[in-house]
């Protein structure tokens, strides 16, 4: 009997000591979830596309001169094929709804064809002029853009964005409709401001990349060729120029998020 209490004193003082001791320690902080990261950071893009040029018009000294043409009379047509886009760019996301970046891109080799009639100071219909070459573009830009919200993991955005571009004119030939050439022109370069205007859809198909279909909208300036040639070493100095050069593009673009926001994941709790 004096055994079985010995046991059961000992058992309560053991008991007793590790309240004691328990209630020394210190008890853990609440529990509270992480702040919600607002944004994204750092990314860096890929894009290609095909442009869907325009020019307002071409223009050579010639036009303006009434004493050989009536430069009422002159009448254009211009045609570019549509060619390639190939584009890469860096980026920083700055909450859901901002992001900026910077992009340069090649804007491939374009083939484009020209017509002009007029009729001569004299009287009577001149001889028409048509034209073939080749123009291409380096084009440079820093981009602000909204996302307009996310839905289904689609995210509607507009944007705008402003540079330069390197516009390049080659391959510039003038041929009578007989096919007789007449004239000439080397290949020339020129820097321009640009400005663009975007507008697309982006799918978030992992925590850190983003496929997007976009299209823009992108002035580039005027361009020109070098000094215009006859067939006959004759020249009045002059470069043909194309004013007021736009497209119409059409891209698909993946962005890839260097930091993502961390995914959120409970605490884990252990006992012992």
């Amino acid at each position: 009997m004096r055994y079985v209490k010995s046991i059961v004193a000992a058992g309560a003082a053991s008991l007793l000591s590790g309240a004691a001791l328990a209630a020394d320690l210190p008890m853990p902080p609440p529990y509270a979830p992480p702040p919600v990261q607002e944004f994204g950071g750092w990314y860096l893009r890929g894009d290609i596309g095909l442009s869907n040029q325009r020019i307002k018009d071409r223009h050579y000294a010639t036009y303006d001169n009434p004493a050989q043409i009536i430069p009422s009379s002159l009448q254009q047509s211009t045609h570019f094929d549509s060619a390639g886009i190939y584009g890469v760019g860096a980026g920083y996301q700055f909450n859901s709804w901002f992001r900026m970046d910077v992009t340069g891109e090649y804007r491939a080799k374009s083939n484009y064809r020209g017509r002009d009639t007029f009729t001569l100071a004299g009287g009577g219909p001149g001889l028409p002029d048509n034209y073939t070459g080749h123009k291409s573009e380096w084009l440079f830009l820093t981009n602000a853009y909204a996302d307009l919200g996310t839905w289904w993991c689609i995210t509607p955005f507009v944007g705008a964005g402003i540079g330069a571009a390197r516009v390049t004119l080659g391959g510039f030939q003038d041929f009578h409709d007989d096919g007789t050439l007449t004239g000439i022109a080397s290949d020339a370069s020129k820097w321009n401001f640009a400005w663009a205007l975007h507008a697309g859809l982006a799918y978030n198909i992992a925590p850190n990349w983003t496929v997007e279909l976009a299209y823009r909208y992108v002035d580039m300036g005027n361009g020109a060729t070098g000094i215009l040639y006859n067939t006959n070493g004759s020249t009045i100095n002059q470069a043909m120029q194309f004013n007021h050069i736009t497209s119409h593009d059409v891209k698909l673009g993946v962005r890839w998020a260097i930091d993502p926001a961390p995914a959120y994941a409970p605490p884990l709790i252990t006992k012992g």
